[in-house]
């Protein structure tokens, strides 16, 4: 696993955290990264991405409210969350990935938590 989480925690309802995504063994600048999240009885899916030249792209969900962007010379990838929602409580992950595909194994995640 080349990609770790951190920065998740319990938060209330309108809220803020910031995820980090940090790189080992490999240049985060080559790669498509991803944020992903898997909330308890449903699929992960891809909340935000940034290309290779920082474009980002995200899910309908949580556009205008996180925000995705990359620090190549520390080799992170960050997910800034405001106005968190409960119905983003979950274990969030992050990964490289090409097209679909994601290319390495899942690390153990972060969990975020969002209190009514």
């Amino acid at each position: 696993v080349q990609l770790q989480a951190s920065g998740g925690g319990l938060v209330q309802a309108g809220g803020s955290l910031r995820l980090s995504c940090a790189a080992s063994r490999m240049f985060i600048s080559k790669y498509v990264i991803g944020w992903y999240r898997q909330a308890p009885g449903k699929q992960r899916e891809l909340v935000a991405s940034i290309t290779i030249g920082g474009s980002p792209n995200y899910a309908d969900s949580v556009e205008g409210r996180f925000t995705i962007s990359r620090d190549n010379a520390k080799n992170t990838v960050y997910l800034q969350m405001n106005n968190l929602k409960p119905e983003d409580t979950a274990v969030y992950y992050c990964n490289k990935k090409y097209g679909p595909t994601v290319l390495d194994k899942w690390g153990q995640g972060t969990l975020v938590t969002v209190s009514s």
